[in-house]
């Protein structure tokens, strides 16, 4: 009997963007509401720029809720606006 040689060739960049999709996928999913320190860590943008750049803007001030000194948004509205702003750039 001879051996078999069985080659894959498998793209490890596109499984890991496929992964990676469906787990920001899953997440969204799950969130309900999102702060700043969460926000930064999904969208991979420092606090300090996502201050000065989205959470200023007039759309994630109308979906914003405050409680004392503590901000909150959804995180569905919050996603849709951040992909709004950041594709006018």
């Amino acid at each position: 009997m001879l051996p078999a040689n069985i080659e894959v060739n498998l793209d490890k960049q596109a499984i890991r963007q496929y992964i990676e999709k469906r787990l920001d996928e899953e997440i969204r999913e799950v969130l309900w509401w999102i702060d700043l320190n969460k926000m930064a860590e999904l969208t991979n943008m420092s606090p300090r720029f996502l201050e000065s750049e989205l959470v200023c803007d007039v759309r994630m001030r109308a979906i914003e809720v405050k409680k004392n000194r503590k901000r909150w948004w959804p995180a569905r509205q919050a996603f849709e606006v951040i992909s709004t702003i950041t594709s006018e750039w």
